[in-house]
């Protein structure tokens, strides 16, 4: 990045912040292994909050300003933003995103910024994922439920391997559409596939064999040229298929199903999960099986488990 790019991206920034927020893009990049969406969204939030101090400061914002930022200026940010509709956990997102900023000025002996640190986050609602039933998830799969829609073949094939594969394994949409075909194997080669989650950690995760038959029928049927090194699921003019597909593909079904709008591809990872445990998953196995860093984020689906027993037992029971 050049000195006239940053200064463009962080024009509410004297020369040496901007200096360093470059190289804490570089530090999240590259030390930390932040996905470059993930370094452009800090970015931006860094540079919402420098354009309101400098507004709020009637000046470009210095390095020798910003530990003199106090609580209040960081609730004046947060208010401002409010009013401008911003959501809570966007807001929470933000104030993350400059809280390690202002960590990696502390580390480089740039000061510290204090006033990040004693403002409290706000609160989220607790929202937990809705799952799909068994067989409305298995149905994701069924290509014939599209056979009215003008479209090819292998586009339907496709469709249906990618939500399988979504349910069968419980990956993410963005790990599916990464997959290289190499790294899939034929049926009856192998039951597990390596896949690259956030932070680019990889694990290894088992596929189901209906699930390999089915991306082995997308194979077979694409016009295109699928090289080992290359992505295994395109889209219709041969290149990287894009999520934005998979979400219509997804919603098509629904409409045919009967479905509600929370029927999207990741709910049927959510799905995978939740029917795991309503087996008698193991919560640590299933951590390791959807890639989450932490136990406390699997342990959301054990909130659902315990919500699924009381409806049965309000439903069910003579006195309830």
């Amino acid at each position: 990045m050049t000195k006239t790019d940053s200064e463009l991206s962080f024009p509410f920034a004297a020369n040496d912040v901007v200096a360093q927020l470059v190289r804490w893009q570089a530090f999240l990049a590259g030390e930390r292994r932040m996905s470059p969406k993930t370094v452009e969204a800090y970015a931006r939030d860094a540079s919402q909050f420098l354009a309101f101090l400098a507004e709020h400061f009637g000046g470009k914002v210095t390095l020798a300003r910003l530990p003199k930022l106090t609580p209040a200026d960081v609730r004046a940010f947060m208010a401002s933003r409010r009013a401008g509709g911003i959501g809570s956990r966007s807001l929470m997102r933000a104030l993350a995103g400059m809280r390690s900023f202002t960590r990696f000025l502390e580390r480089e002996g740039k000061g510290r910024v204090g006033a990040l640190s004693a403002v409290r986050a706000p609160k989220i609602a607790k929202t937990l994922p809705r799952p799909l039933s068994v067989s409305s998830a298995k149905q994701f799969a069924d290509a014939d439920l599209r056979a009215g829609e003008e479209r090819e073949p292998w586009v339907f094939a496709r469709d249906a391997a990618v939500l399988a594969l979504l349910y069968g394994s419980g990956l993410r949409i963005s790990e599916a559409l990464g997959l290289k075909r190499k790294a899939v194997p034929a049926p009856g080669k192998g039951d597990s596939i390596t896949v690259t989650g956030k932070g680019n950690k990889q694990r290894m995760v088992p596929v189901l064999p209906q699930v390999l038959g089915l991306i082995a029928d997308y194979i077979k049927l694409c016009p295109y040229d699928l090289p080992p090194d290359g992505v295994l699921f395109v889209g219709a003019r041969g290149g990287p298929l894009s999520p934005r597909i998979v979400q219509l593909a997804m919603a098509r079904l629904r409409g045919a199903l009967g479905l509600p709008e929370t029927a999207t591809p990741h709910a049927l990872r959510h799905s995978f999960a939740t029917h795991l445990l309503a087996r008698g998953g193991d919560l640590r196995a299933i951590q390791e099986l959807l890639g989450h860093a932490s136990l406390s984020t699997t342990q959301i689906y054990t909130a659902i488990d315990a919500e699924r027993l009381m409806d049965v037992y309000r439903s069910t029971h003579p006195r309830a």
